[in-house]
């Protein structure tokens, strides 16, 4: 089959062996992957031999002993394996069904979906309550039109004009430079701060953790979705006695070989919200209308033109935007 790879630096169109399905398995014909940009070219640039992309639709091949809750010619959106390929051999608990009228490729980003809702989880937010989302990619999108549709106040932070727009069109405040954000915060009477602030910018040269804490209501919280840096100063948290935490992809069960690897679920009275389950809810708001990634998918390309695709989004960022391969 043919899969795309980081090989020294560069993306190349590569040949591979076609999956062959294990027990607690599915093999799935890829139909759509989605482009994860800033994580797909720091792992380009920083791995010799990376493997590529981790959200994707298609449809079912073939299930392995102990899988029943899919079936062979079945649509499914697939995360947490290589993605950029022809076939697909995924864990169960990470693979659903589409439900009828979600488009294939605003599936293919259940993965990108699963990790903007553990974000939020990890936000801790309640009805009502202020976000503010530093980085509009097409995470820090996603975090954003999730959080307006469960009806929390999204401001977003991001000086790029046209992901500033899209923020804009659904109805949410976007904020180019941090005077903006701050009269924002301000202009509303009964906010004395956000009650948290999600960074989703990619920049591990640059920590906006302090400026994250001085957004903040007292007891906020900040929660890291990108990968950015991490100094802060221990007396603006302290004045706050705000929380600093980390979203670990795509909720409970990510990396874990019991979950992943054997198939074994997470008791629903312990663990509410495991990865496969944020996919699901993810899926849900696309089938309702809640969300819409139409919106947000604004490049496609065949898997062939994944590596010029990927030279594009180093050369100019602020027109790559929801990025899908098909695979038709």
């Amino acid at each position: 089959m043919r899969a795309v790879k980081g090989l020294k630096g560069s993306a190349h169109v590569v040949e591979l062996p076609d999956p062959v399905v294990q027990p607690q398995f599915v093999k799935v014909k890829t139909d759509y992957s989605a482009v994860s940009v800033g994580t797909e070219l720091l792992m380009i640039r920083v791995n010799e031999d990376a493997d590529l992309g981790y959200s994707a639709s298609g449809i079912v091949e073939e299930v392995g002993e102990g899988v029943t809750h899919v079936v062979p010619g079945q649509r499914v959106a697939c995360y947490g394996v290589p993605t950029h390929r022809q076939f697909l051999h995924v864990p169960k608990h990470l693979v659903v069904p589409i439900p009828d009228g979600v488009r294939a490729e605003e599936a293919a980003f259940v993965g990108i979906g699963a990790i903007a809702i553990h974000a939020l989880r990890q936000a801790d937010l309640n009805f009502g309550e202020t976000i503010i989302v530093v980085g509009l990619g097409i995470l820090g999108q996603i975090i954003a039109s999730i959080a307006h549709a469960s009806n929390y106040r999204v401001i977003g932070l991001e000086p790029i004009e046209e992901r500033c727009l899209m923020l804009e069109s659904i109805g949410a405040t976007a904020c180019r430079t941090k005077e903006e954000l701050q009269a924002a915060i301000e202009s509303d009477p009964f906010c004395k701060g956000a009650d948290a602030v999600l960074l989703c910018a990619s920049n591990r040269e640059h920590s906006m953790i302090d400026d994250a804490i001085d957004w903040l209501r007292d007891r906020g919280r900040v929660v890291i979705v990108g990968d950015t840096g991490t100094e802060f100063n221990r007396d603006l948290l302290f004045m706050k006695e705000a929380s600093i935490h980390i979203s670990r992809a795509g909720g409970p069960g990510r990396y874990e070989y019991a979950y992943e690897k054997q198939g074994i679920d997470y008791p629903i009275g312990y663990v509410r919200w495991t990865e496969g389950r944020n996919m699901y809810e993810f899926l849900r708001m696309l089938a309702d209308k809640r969300i819409d990634m139409k919106l947000l998918i604004r490049n496609e390309c065949a898997l062939e033109d994944l590596p010029a695709m990927y030279l594009k989004c180093s050369e100019m960022p602020q027109q790559m935007m929801g990025i899908v391969v098909n695979y038709a």
